[in-house]
This record gives structure tokens, sequence and C-alpha cells, in this order.
């Protein structure tokens, strides 16, 4: 290993995107958009069925320049929103900056709705003219039925600049803002939340216990806040879909939006419901080794190590040395992509109040690096968060020769590196480590950290269905911490005992309230992972270049066509089944141990 000399830098740069914060060069930037905008503007007229193929192509390379313009001042945005969100100026300039993107996107709307609208054989004449951009270009025609009128679709774009979105502004300003205090060995601590989660996989019950009330306590303060937020959320995500165009179901807007059909998602979470017996069987076995009285867990104690030397801290930079010496080992190519992030100063590592938490890779225009954040303490858990998004990093970097329209994956296929590079750790360490006590508490942390990304994502979405419909019948918060409640007990069963606190735990989740119906993508790239690394562990050498040509393909085909190519039938409950074979076969490892 060794990958680097020195310290590593902890804290992100933005100047590929904007060299300074100075604002004369964002008005330069508004302005090159808005040139080019208005170059779109005079295309309207020539825009009809028969629109001579030479027009239509020039239309599609001012579309991917708007798209870039806009990207890379969004993306400015919202990574130094990012990395202290409570910066005022900051606030200012994103409020500032959704208005201007808003107006232009407005300006030239109007070429998405002439194309979802022109009948299918004038659009599979063009098609063939569209070179990269042909999977884009079909994949907004699904939306045909589902679009509104140029001025509906106008009027949605601003009301959600001050409604929707600036309501999740607020739940993030909030929930950033929160400090958390919890004694440790005699010392009181001031945490951020990610540092207060960090002991929620103590060796200590008290301190796990604690932990997780002092979470509940700070959220409560603002619970009725931010239960309204969510309800606000809902109603609009219902009222627009729903009412206004025309989908069936909530959860069917992400189905198309991750053009997955609504059987195979269906299909997916009724395997993982139907499966909960196997993390039971983990969780018991778990609370057998932990010498739990009654042999149940409580839920304060599902993510406690097996062994107390697990608490070790390791320093960042031994971290990322270890993460791009796995990637190595799989592929050098997959670690001279990761490395880029590092040697262009593209991550954000460090802990400070006041900066967004938990983790992201943010990947802006495929020429460009992509940007991670995440919020390090040490623990092995942060050690593959940080492979987790390297992961995403590497997926965006593989697929850079894509358009900038079609270089970012549909979200089920996003979790496919990241999960893969969780995996390479993991057995990475395992290779290394001889001691049967410590190989067992590594792997069981391996089966926690499966059992957050299949089971708990799926159950997060098995909720939404239901908090959906319940706030569309009027119900209360306290209704929604009931359902809450009683989803875990389905999902737990008699294994684990849950503690009335966990009601509002869901409050504490920003993907439901930023991206409804988000949490399936990590289950399908989770189960989706688990079968592609047993293919490599069959196949050995010849499987590499079967992932690198799956995470090529970035947005430039659909899920059912990139699966279907690697051999792999998204639609047939025994694939996601064989998933839950693995880690079957895991948790049987760790009985052995």
């Amino acid at each position: 290993m060794g990958f680097f000399k020195g310290d590593i830098e902890t804290r992100w740069r933005l100047n590929d995107l904007l060299s300074s914060h100075d604002r004369a060069e964002i008005e330069v930037a508004l302005k090159e958009l808005d040139s080019v905008v208005s170059r779109i503007e005079t295309l309207r007229p020539e825009l009809s069925s028969d629109i001579e193929t030479g027009v239509f192509q020039e239309a599609l390379v001012l579309l991917e320049d708007a798209a870039r313009m806009t990207l890379r001042l969004n993306g400015y945005g919202v990574l130094r929103f990012s990395e202290d969100t409570q910066d005022q100026e900051a606030l200012a300039f994103m409020g500032r900056l959704e208005q201007e993107l808003t107006q232009a996107y407005n300006r030239i709307i109007f070429f998405s709705l002439w194309w979802k609208g022109l009948d299918d054989a004038a659009a599979e004449r063009l098609i063939p003219f569209a070179g990269d951009k042909a999977y884009y270009l079909r994949q907004q025609r699904l939306f045909k039925k589902h679009t509104l009128s140029e001025p509906e679709e106008k009027i949605i774009n601003l009301k959600d600049i001050n409604g929707n979105n600036a309501l999740l502004t607020i739940y993030d300003m909030i929930t950033s803002k929160f400090v958390f205090e919890l004694e440790v060995g005699g010392e009181k601590k001031r945490l951020t939340r990610d540092s207060l989660m960090a002991y929620v996989r103590s060796a200590s019950a008290s301190v796990r216990e604690a932990a997780y009330k002092e979470q509940f306590r700070v959220y409560s303060t603002e619970a009725s806040v931010l239960g309204q937020i969510y309800m606000y959320r809902v109603r609009d995500w219902a009222g627009e879909n729903i009412g206004a165009r025309g989908f069936a179901a909530p959860l069917n807007v992400r189905n198309l939006q991750n053009d997955i059909p609504d059987n195979v998602v269906d299909t997916l979470l009724d395997v993982c419901s139907g499966q909960t017996a196997v993390f039971q069987r983990f969780f018991r076995l778990k609370a057998s080794r932990l010498g739990v009285p009654h042999g149940r867990l409580r839920r304060y104690d599902l993510y406690a190590p097996l062994e107390k030397k697990s608490e070790k801290i390791m320093p960042y930079s031994e971290a990322v040395d270890m993460v791009l010496d796995s990637f190595d080992r799989f592929s050098p190519l997959m670690c001279r992509h990761a490395r880029r992030l590092f040697e262009e100063t593209h991550i954000d590592s460090e802990i400070r109040q006041g900066k967004r938490g938990g983790a992201f890779c943010y990947s802006v225009l495929p020429e460009l690096v992509p940007w991670v954040l995440i919020n390090y303490t040490g623990e092995l858990r942060q050690v593959v968060t940080l492979a987790h998004e390297l992961g995403h990093a590497v997926h965006s970097l593989l697929a850079a020769q894509h358009s900038v329209l079609t270089f970012q994956p549909a979200l089920p296929l996003a979790e496919t590196a990241s999960v893969f590079s969780e995996l390479l750790l993991t057995e990475r360490i395992l290779a290394e480590e001889q001691d049967p006590m410590i190989r067992r508490d590594l792997l069981a942390s391996a089966i926690d950290d499966i059992y957050a990304t299949v089971m708990r994502q799926a159950f997060f979405v098995i909720f939404e269905r239901s908090a959906h419909k319940m706030i569309s019948e009027g119900k209360t918060l306290d209704d929604l911490n009931g359902l809450y409640l009683s989803t875990m007990t389905r999902q737990f069963g008699d294994s684990v005992e849950v503690s009335d606190d966990f009601n509002m735990e869901w409050l504490c989740i920003p993907h439901l309230f930023h991206t409804p119906f988000y949490c399936y993508a990590y289950s399908f790239g989770q189960l989706l992972s688990l079968s592609l690394y047993r293919q490599y562990k069959e196949e050995g050498g010849p499987f590499k270049p079967r992932l690198i040509k799956i995470l090529s393909h970035g947005g430039a085909a659909g899920p059912s066509e990139i699966l279907t190519e690697a051999g792999i039938d998204m639609s047939d409950e025994a694939f996601w089944l064989g998933g839950f074979k693995v880690i079957e076969g895991m948790i049987d490892e760790l009985e052995r141990l």
C-alpha cells in the first residue's frame, strides 16, 4: 500500500466549478447560459413532426450545452451549501440560483414537451440521429401520458422554488444545526448526528442506548415541525403526480423515473418482506453470542459489535490506503479513478458543525471528477462508507465518455459499484485478519451493513407506501409514528425488542423527505451486487470486464438492457432470492466461527 505520501486534504475544493466565490464570475456564467437558451428559443418554429435531422441534432447539442452550464452552477450551489448549511451567503446564492435556473428551464421546456408529444413514427425517425443521447430521448417519452401543458409545467416549476424545495432546505437547516450531547467514559461530548451515530456501534450497551435516546430527544424538540414538512412534501407529491399527472400510485412515479416496471419493484419488496426470517435468524445468533437475556436483542443493540476490539479507530490516511488497495487488487483502473478524487481535492471528510450530515457522491459533469462528502469518525463502518462513496465516483468516471445527458445511471443501478466496492473491502479485511474472534466481529459487521442496505431500506419504502396513503386520508403525526413502529415490529418479529421511542426514527431519514421511494434502489443495488459478486467469486478474472462494461454504460442504456446483457432477469423472483441465499451463506459461516 502507500498510495499517498504526507497528509491527505480533508476538505474539498470547488475551484473546478467556479474559480472563486466572486459574483462577477457567476454573472458571466449566467449570461452564457442565457445566450444558449436564446439560441434554443430560435429553433422553436422548426419543431414539427417532419423537422430536418440537421436542425434536430443542432437542438440536441444546444440542450447539452445548456445542461452542462446548469449542472455546473447548480453543483457549485449544492456543494457549497453542503459544506456549511448555516452559511447565509451560500443560502442566498442557492435561492437566487434556483430562481435563475428555473426561469432558464421554463424558457426551453417547449422542446421536451414537443418531443414527448410526437407520434411514435416521427420519434423513431429521429432517434437514430441522436447518437449517445438515444436512451435519454426514449426515457423522456415514457412520461408522454403524464405530461401537462406548457403553462402548467412552468407553473409547477415556479411553485417548487418557494414551496417544496424551500421546505426541504428548511429540513436540512434544522437538522444540520442540531447538537447532541453524550457522556462517554465520564466525558460529556457535544456531537453532530454522524458523530453521535458512531456510538450506536459501541461495545457498551448503555452507550448505545444513550446515543439513540439522545438522537430522539433532540429530534423530538422539532418533531411537530419536521412531521409537518413531511406531510406537506407528501401532499405536494400526490397533488402533482396523482392529481395532475395521472399516476395510479405514488410509488409508480419513482419507478417510471428509474425505468423499472412496477411489477419488478413489487416483486423486490415482496421478496424482502417474505425473507425477514433470514435476518431474524442473524439477530437471534447475535443475541446468543452477546449473551443477551432471553436471547432477544433490544433495538438499541442491533449494531452492537460482537467483540470489544471492534472499537478500534482507524486514521483517515490508513482508511484511504486500505480502500484504494482493495480497488487495486480487483482492477487497477478502478483504483486510478478513485485516486483522482484525492489528487484533485474533491473529497470532504472532516467533522465540523454545520456541515451536512451523512455521506454522498456528487457527479456534476462527465468531464469533471466527482465530489464526495463523508463525515469520517474512524470506525470500520466509516471505512466501508468511504469505499461505498468512492465506488459511486468510479462508476461515474467509467461512464465519462457519455453525454452529459446520459452519463448518470438509473437509481437502482447507481448502487452497483458502491455496494460491490463495499464487498471488495470486506473481503480484503477478512482475508488479512486471522484472529477468529476478530473475524467473527468483522463478518457480523458486514451482515449488519447488508441488513441496513437491503431489509432496512426495503421497509422504509414499505412504510412510505402506507404513509402516503394515510396522509391522503388526513392521518396525524402520531398515526405515522404508530405506523412506523408497527412496520418495525413486522420486520423484526420476536427477534428484536423495539421500544416506543423508535416510533419517530423515520423523521431522522433525509431520503424520505428529499427523494420519496428512493430507498428501494439500495435494496435493488445490494442484492444485484451480491449476485454479481457471487459470479466474480465463481469466475475470477474473466468476470472483471463484465462489471466494467456494466458500469461503463452509465445512463446511456436502460436497466433492463444492461442487466439482460449481464444475464440477469430482474423480473424473476428467483434472482432476488438468490441474493438472500448469499446472505444466508454468510450467516452460516458466522455460525461456524
